[in-house]
C-alpha cells in the first residue's frame, strides 16, 4: 500500500540517481486530439530532488503549444489548506492515535518520530491517513526531496509566467476527503504499512523514478499494483474513481475548442483502470507521443 500512497497521493514518485545518465528523464506523455481540439495527458512526480531535466523535448513543446493547464488541485493558499488539514485530518477527542494502535505497532510509531525530526507527541491527536501521509513523505524530504521541484510545481509556475489559464480537477477538500472517508480499518493498515515500510522509502522511490524517467508507464503499473489487492478501498477511493471522473471531464472537454495539457499523479495513466483505459470504454482515442 505504501507504493499506491507515494505514487498517488501529495506525495508521489521521487528521485533522480536511479533514472537516466545526466539526469535527463524522458516521461511518457499521451495526446487525443479532433479537428478543433487537442489534449495532452502527462503524468506527474509530486516531490523532486532538483537537476532531473524532464521539461523539456517533447513534453515542453506540447505544453508551450497548449492554452491552458490542468492539474489534479490547483493550490489553495498555505493557511487555507492547513485550516482544511487540521478540520479532516485531526481529532479533538476520543483516544488519542497510539492507544488506536497495537502495542508493538505505537511503540513503532512513537519511536520512528523522533528520527524522522517530528515531537514525539505531534501527531498524537491525528487519523491514522493523516499521520501516513506525513511519515511518508518525512523521508523523502530528509533525502532532498521537495514539491517546489516536483511537476506540479514546475508545471505552475511556467503556466503563471506564460499567462496560461490554470484549472483544477479537484479542491483541496476533495482531495483530502478521499483519505478522510476511508473506513478506520483501512487508514489503519494504511499506516501500518507505511511504518514498515519507512525503511525501504528511498530504494522504492529510486525504483519508480527509474521507471517514470523511461516513460515505461507498464512497469510502473507493475511496481505499483504490487500491493493493490491487498488494499481494495483504497485503490477504488484513490485510483478507480477517480480515474473514471477523470474519463468523463475529457470526454467533455472535447468538445470545446483548444489546446489543454492535463497533468495528474503518474499512477492515474498506468495500468489496466487508467485514464486512458476509461477514455477508451467512452470511445476516446488516446495515443502516446513519440518523442
Amino acid at each position: 500500500m505504501r507504493k499506491m500512497m507515494i505514487g498517488l497521493a501529495l506525495l508521489a514518485l521521487c528521485g533522480c540517481k536511479a533514472a537516466t545518465p545526466a539526469n535527463d528523464a524522458d516521461p511518457a506523455l499521451w495526446v487525443l486530439k479532433d479537428d478543433d481540439t487537442t489534449i495532452y495527458l502527462f503524468g506527474t512526480v509530486h516531490l523532486l530532488k532538483p537537476g532531473l531535466r524532464w521539461f523539456d523535448d517533447g513534453v515542453k513543446k506540447a505544453f508551450d503549444a497548449s492554452d491552458e493547464l490542468v492539474l489534479e488541485l490547483v493550490m489553495p493558499p498555505e493557511a487555507e489548506m492547513q485550516a482544511l488539514v487540521t478540520e479532516l485530518g485531526m481529532s479533538t477527542s476520543g483516544p488519542s492515535l497510539p492507544e488506536q494502535l497495537g502495542p508493538a505497532e505505537a511503540a513503532k510509531f512513537r519511536a520512528v518520530l523522533p528520527e524522522l525530526g517530528i515531537a514525539p507527541e505531534a501527531l498524537d491527536r491525528a487519523e491514522p491517513w493523516l499521520a501516513a501521509t506525513l511519515l511518508s513523505a518525512a523521508p523523502l524530504r530528509r533525502l532532498g526531496y521537495d514539491e517546489k521541484d516536483g511537476a506540479e510545481a514546475v508545471l505552475t509556475a511556467a503556466a503563471q509566467k506564460a499567462g496560461k489559464k490554470l484549472v483544477g480537477l479537484e479542491t483541496a477538500r476533495e482531495q483530502l476527503g478521499y483519505f478522510d472517508r476511508l473506513p478506520f480499518d483501512a487508514q489503519r493498515a494504511l499506516l501500518v504499512d507505511t511504518l514498515a515500510d519507512l525503511p525501504k522509502a528511498g530504494e522504492t522511490i529510486d525504483a519508480m523514478v527509474a521507471l517514470w524517467g523511461k516513460g515505461d508507464a507498464d512497469g510502473l503499473a507493475r511496481l505499483m499494483n504490487e500491493d493493490l489487492a491487498r488494499a481494495p478501498e483504497l485503490a477504488d477511493a484513490l485510483l478507480a474513481q477517480r480515474n473514471k471522473k477523470w474519463a468523463d471531464w475529457l470526454k467533455a472537454r472535447m468538445d470545446a475548442p483548444g489546446s489543454v495539457f492535463v497533468a495528474v499523479g503518474a499512477g492515474h495513466l498506468a495500468g489496466n483502470g487508467a485514464v486512458q483505459a476509461e477514455l477508451a470504454k467512452r470511445g476516446v482515442k488516446v495515443e502516446r507521443v513519440k518523442y
